[in-house]
């Protein structure tokens, strides 16, 4: 879906359109969980600390989220995949692989079933969808961020190595900032320039990983679509512009990270343990602390005060901190959690 909760936003609220909006937390200390294309243009961006988008975008609607409104068009969304097939694995409320090789309208085109979807939500939801149709997942992926909003891009199989060696590696679903910084000092820039290098180069440098880069460059990828995947873990991280050192800034970088894993909670219905902080110095010395409650965190002032004694736990820092991440993971479905509580009446 394009620009998810914030075309929702503007669907339903006909102030909103052809402006900038951003869906998400206060203007001081909340981070933007969408932006609509009008603030993109000023790059205002998705996981970016609202007050930092205000300074890119002075004229910024911020709007609250109402994940419920969201649930129910996602459902709504994915009514429609279904009628076409049963093999859908959903990403997010907007996000989703689908398999049609062998699909329930019997055309032989997935082209023609991309098109016929988009169409559809258009039709039925008043909403614009990208797709990208491919041979495999990777190839997908990349082919719907290709012509957004409202794209159809297609990648034939005789077209993905080509397709792949022409992108820097920053593109590729998967590789983060840290990691194509990582790749660039080893001199990888492109597609081209990452199937140059060996498996054994790879996994030397990127661990178990490597395998799959190794994969994607040649424009393989075996993973099956594979419906109702669970997720084990959320996290949320981020690479600041200068290192920190003092501990209310590093208290307070906390806070779009804690916004960004609870609002994942919130839209997912999923209730967590092990809540896993992860810090990243300025010599790119990393470590990771964790504990484990002994129920599920329930609300985000729990998250938040056992994120804050990890952090505790290791401040005074002795040199700035690059990188600061949160993550919950021991993931459990919120109804299931709540159902499956044992009563101790007699």
């Amino acid at each position: 879906m394009d620009a998810f909760y914030a075309s929702v936003e503007q669907r339903d609220n006909e102030h909103l359109r052809g402006k900038p909006v951003a869906v998400g937390g206060s203007r001081q200390r909340g981070v933007v969980a969408a932006a609509s294309y009008e603030a993109r243009q000023f790059g205002v961006r998705s996981a970016m600390a609202s007050s930092i988008a205000i300074r890119k975008c002075p004229d910024l609607i911020f709007v609250k989220p109402r994940f419920d409104v969201y649930k129910a068009v996602s459902a709504q969304i994915r009514g429609i995949f279904s009628q076409y097939t049963p093999l859908i694995e959903p990403l997010s409320l907007d996000e989703a692989y689908l398999d049609v090789t062998n699909n329930l309208v019997n055309n032989p085109s997935a082209t023609r079933i991309a098109q016929a979807i988009k169409e559809q939500i258009r039709q039925e939801t008043g909403l614009t969808a990208s797709a990208g149709v491919s041979y495999n997942k990777f190839l997908a992926k990349l082919a719907s961020d290709y012509r957004k909003p409202d794209g159809l891009f297609v990648i034939r199989p005789t077209e993905g190595a080509a397709f792949v060696e022409g992108l820097a590696v920053g593109q590729f679903h998967g590789v983060g900032r840290v990691t194509a910084a990582k790749m660039n000092q080893l001199g990888i820039f492109t597609g081209a320039d990452l199937r140059q290098k060996s498996e054994a180069f790879l996994t030397q440098h990127f661990g178990k990983v490597g395998h799959h880069y190794y994969s994607i460059a040649n424009a393989v990828d075996h993973r099956p679509v594979t419906p109702d995947r669970v997720r084990k873990s959320v996290g949320s991280e981020t690479t600041f512009e200068q290192d920190l050192t003092d501990a209310p800034d590093l208290q307070n970088s906390l806070e779009p990270l804690l916004d960004s894993v609870w609002s994942y909670c919130q839209r997912t219905n999923v209730l967590g343990r092990t809540v896993t902080l992860k810090v990243k110095y300025a010599d790119f010395q990393q470590i990771t602390r964790s504990r484990t409650t002994p129920s599920l965190i329930t609300d985000r002032t729990l998250l938040k005060q056992v994120s804050n004694e990890l952090l505790t736990s290791l401040l005074p820092v002795q040199k700035g901190v690059r990188l600061l991440g949160v993550a919950l993971s021991s993931l459990q479905d919120w109804s299931t959690a709540r159902n499956g509580q044992l009563s101790l009446d007699l």
